[in-house]
Formats: structure tokens, C-alpha cells, sequence
């Protein structure tokens, strides 16, 4: 389609159905059938035993601590957790299935009818139903060749999964990148999994459909699957969603497929199409028996339960009286919004807090690609750093080359100011005499700003600020200058 044609299309008349399936492996010590090792390696084939690898006469045993987790996350998400549960053969034949079924659960899942809470961009709530959380084992990965071959690594095949469904309860790309980062949060304060999303623990389908809002009838649901970022989660549904309506708008029918994001080239490619549904052949997995949970079980897993982060975000803002979107950037990390707090046992500027950990430390954390456990960043000095900002010890200028030189060494803050003779310029008679230094070496600059040109008041401060080497109190030099010039 045109690019004309594109602009006359009217997306107004159109509204877009979203629901959304995650896997998130579970970091267990062990995989969930065997003894093998439950970890991320780059060695392929390197956890694997009889078990995991599909040998024929072996049997699977549960791992106990997988059930615990999925109870945890279902009481975290509101659901109602099964009195009974168990599992069911997935039949699907693919290399890196080797039994050529998958041991998931089909009729009753451990989970059901839960709820996640999410705000919206207007600052309201909105709640994003479960269908169900349920248990299975992740299969394993196939490597492609560009000589024309795959080969098989086993290391994934056993790993723990949860599988949490979603109703289609979202309208656009805003609210399912919402759903899908508190879910995601959620899961890294319960401290059940790594939730990785490069390294593919925590992994996104979305199935989407559009309709015109006149019609009673979803559209064709179309399934885009495993994207590992909340960035291009966001970017494929808004391409998914244009795509859809320009299909419709120029007469063409929608099908059901599996599409992929192609991120170099920002659009949805197809992987493969659907005639119909799958039919996986379930029926009760003979070798593992069903499970009984009772109240006790919950409770004892009710009780270790932290803080979530629909409940930190309300703290924040009574506690530290910070704005919603501060807030919701910080509990959005659980070791950002933990270092917040901490910072905040050193300083009672919270705001000024805030806006040093969400612009200065978060951007230096991006620029070199590491968390703040490995930096000498600590709470105590960037509480110093704020409280010497806010006494007037020095101003913002000059704190930028203090947090710099803080967070490569380690020193104080009190330390580096010292050193560096860093004190802010606090005496109005030595401002005064560098303001007057510089009215009188610029007259022709006088001359314009009095006959009307205001902004060259800058001009007058940034040449003061340059003589102090950037020490001098701003507000001090603005009134000086104000007070000079008229």
C-alpha cells in the first residue's frame, strides 16, 4: 500500500484484542524431572541425563521446590491455587523434543482466575485477568547452520517452566507492554526466576486480533512469538496492529499464522501458517501421580511472600512523597528501587534522590553495561553526594564531576570536594566584584541586553561560571546579575 493510501486509512474506526502467553523458566537448583543442573550454559549438551534427554525406561520425579513456585506466583497474581493438580503428555514431534511429547498440565492447571494490576497512561488502574498458570518442562534448542544442517543442544530440555495466559484483555501496545513488565517484575521480587529475557528465561507470545468497532465478531487472531524485550514487544504490536487494519482497509483477509519481529527491518514476518488448531493429543501422564494441596501447603508459601511492587509503588509515593512516574520507573527494578530505599537512610531529600539515581546513575549504568553492584557506587555516598548539593556545599554542576569521580573510585564526596577544592563560591562580595569584572569587559553585551534582549542574560552567567571554574552559587550570581544589569 501507498504511502497516501496509508494516511487515509482511519485507525480511529478500528480497535485492536490483545492477550498474551509468557514462559518463564524457574531458577531451581535442579531441572524439574531429573538431578541435572538447572543453569544457563554455552556448552551445549553439557546438563543432561537419561531423564531429561528422553531415553526410553526411565521415569520423571517432580521436583518439589517447582510446585512451591508456581504456588508462590499464583497467590502473587491473585489466582485461585487447585486443591488437586496434574499433569498431562503434550504429543508434538520436533528435534529438540526428544520423547517427541512434552509433560505440561491440560485440564487442571495449579493456577486459575487471577488478576494483575496495571496503570494506565490517564493514571488509573486497570486489571489484566489470568486464565490459568500452569507447570510444564521447556523443550530443547535447535542451532541453525549456514551450512544448511541444525544441531541439537539438550542443556534447556527439563528446565522448569510456568506458562502464564492472559485474557485478551488488552487494547494497545502501552497496556500490554505494561502487563508484561509488571508480570515480569513481579516474578524477579518473588526471587523465582532470573526472568532473563536475552537469555530466553522469561519469554512473551502475543496474540493479536483487529476489528472495527462496529463489529460484534473478533478479528483472525494472528500469534507473535518469542520477543524478548518490553521495547520490541511495544514496536511489533503497534507494526502487528497498522499491518492488520491496512489488510482489512485494502480487502484482504487475515490469517492465522505465527509471525516473528524482524527488529533490523522494524515489521512482523511470517514463520509459519495455521489451517487450524493444533491438536496435540492429550491424555494424563501415566508416570507422575496427581497432586494434593492443602491449606497448610498455601499458607506456608503465603508466608514468604516480600513486598510486591503494586504495593511498593504506593509506599514510595506516601513514604518518600515521590511523583508516580518516579516511582514507577524505580519498583519497575527490584535492585534500583532496593538502592533507592537504602540511599534514603542517608538522605531525607528523596526527590533529589530520585532524580540522581533515574538520570545520572541509570545513564551510566546503560553508557557501560553493568549493574550497580558492580560499580563502587554505594547508597551511603550518593546520600553524601545529595546532602552536600542540597546544603549548598556545591551545585549541580559541579556534583556531576563529583558523581563521576565517585562512582570510579569510591571517595566521598567530602573527599573529592576537598581535594579538588570543589566548595561552592557562597560570598556575595566575590561574586559581585567577578560579576562587575565582567559587565565592564563586555559593554557592547550591556548595551543589547538593556536595549531589549534578554537572552543574553546567559551570556552574563555562563561567563561567571566560567571564571569560577563553575564553583559560584547560581542563585547567588542570577540575583548579583539582576540586580547590575537594571
Amino acid at each position: 500500500m501507498s504511502e497516501q493510501a496509508r494516511s487515509q486509512i482511519n485507525t480511529h474506526n478500528y480497535e485492536a484484542t490483545i492477550g498474551i502467553e509468557v514462559h518463564c523458566q524457574l531458577k531451581t537448583k535442579s531441572k524439574i524431572f531429573c538431578g541435572c543442573k538447572n543453569e544457563f550454559t554455552h556448552t551445549p549438551n553439557k546438563n543432561i541425563c537419561q531423564v531429561c534427554s528422553g531415553q526410553p525406561g526411565v521415569l520423571p520425579i517432580l521436583n518439589k521446590k517447582v510446585v512451591d513456585y508456581a504456588i508462590m506466583l499464583g497467590l502473587a497474581t491473585n489466582c485461585k491455587i487447585a486443591q488437586k493438580t496434574d499433569f498431562a503428555r503434550k504429543h508434538y514431534f520436533y528435534p529438540d523434543l526428544p520423547k517427541n511429547y512434552q509433560i505440561t498440565q491440560d485440564l487442571n492447571p495449579i493456577c486459575e482466575d487471577g488478576f494483575i494490576q496495571i496503570e494506565l497512561e490517564d493514571g488509573s488502574d486497570k486489571q489484566i485477568r489470568l486464565i490459568r498458570i500452569h507447570i510444564e518442562e521447556d523443550a530443547g534448542k535447535n542451532h541453525h547452520t549456514d551450512a544448511g544442517y541444525s544441531l541439537v543442544d539438550i542443556n534447556r530440555a527439563g528446565t522448569p517452566l510456568v506458562e502464564i495466559v492472559s485474557h485478551p484483555d488488552m487494547k494497545s501496545s502501552y497496556e500490554a507492554r505494561a502487563y508484561v513488565m509488571r508480570l515480569h517484575s513481579i516474578i524477579k521480587y518473588l526471587g523465582i526466576s532470573d526472568a532473563n529475557m536475552e537469555e530466553g528465561s522469561f519469554r512473551a507470545d502475543v496474540n493479536i486480533s483487529v476489528k472495527k468497532k462496529t463489529d460484534a465478531k473478533l478479528g483472525q487472531r494472528v500469534e507473535l512469538k518469542n520477543i524478548n524485550s518490553f521495547k520490541f514487544i511495544g514496536q511489533a504490536i503497534d507494526y502487528e496492529i497498522e499491518r492488520q487494519i491496512q489488510e482489512l482497509e485494502s480487502g484482504e483477509k487475515i490469517y492465522q499464522e505465527t509471525r516473528l519481529w524482524d527488529r533490523k527491518n522494524q515489521k512482523t514476518i511470517v514463520m509459519r501458517r495455521k489451517e487450524g488448531a493444533d491438536d496435540y493429543r492429550y491424555f494424563p501422564e501415566p508416570d507422575l501421580p496427581e497432586i494434593d494441596i492443602d491449606k497448610d501447603w498455601i499458607e506456608c508459601i503465603n508466608k514468604t511472600i516480600p513486598e510486591l511492587p503494586g504495593a511498593r509503588i504506593k509506599r514510595f509515593q506516601a513514604d518518600f512523597a515521590l511523583p508516580y512516574n518516579d516511582a514507577l520507573i524505580l519498583i519497575e527494578d527490584l535492585q534500583l528501587a532496593s538502592f533507592f530505599e537504602e540511599c534514603c537512610k542517608f538522605s531525607k531529600h528523596s526527590k533529589t534522590l530520585s532524580n540522581w539515581i533515574l538520570r545520572n546513575l541509570l545513564a551510566y549504568l546503560k553508557e557501560h553495561n553493568t549493574e550497580i553492584s558492580k560499580t563502587k557506587i554505594t547508597a551511603q555516598l550518593l546520600g553524601e553526594l545529595v546532602n552536600a548539593i542540597e546544603s549548598g556545599d556545591i551545585n549541580n554542576k559541579v556534583a556531576q564531576d563529583v558523581f563521576a569521580e565517585m562512582i570510579e573510585t569510591g571517595k566521598s564526596p567530602a573527599e573529592i570536594i576537598k581535594d579538588n577544592g570543589l566548595r561552592q563560591i557562597d560570598s556575595v562580595g566575590d561574586l559581585e566584584a567577578i560579576a562587575k569584572k565582567i559587565i565592564e569587559a563586555n559593554p557592547s553585551e550591556v548595551e543589547k541586553y538593556k536595549a531589549g534582549n534578554v537572552r543574553l542574560f546567559g551570556f552574563f552567567v555562563g561567563q561567571a561560571m566560567k571564571e569560577t571554574q563553575g564553583k559560584a552559587n547560581p542563585k547567588l550570581l542570577n540575583d548579583i546579575f539582576q540586580k547590575l544589569l537594571s
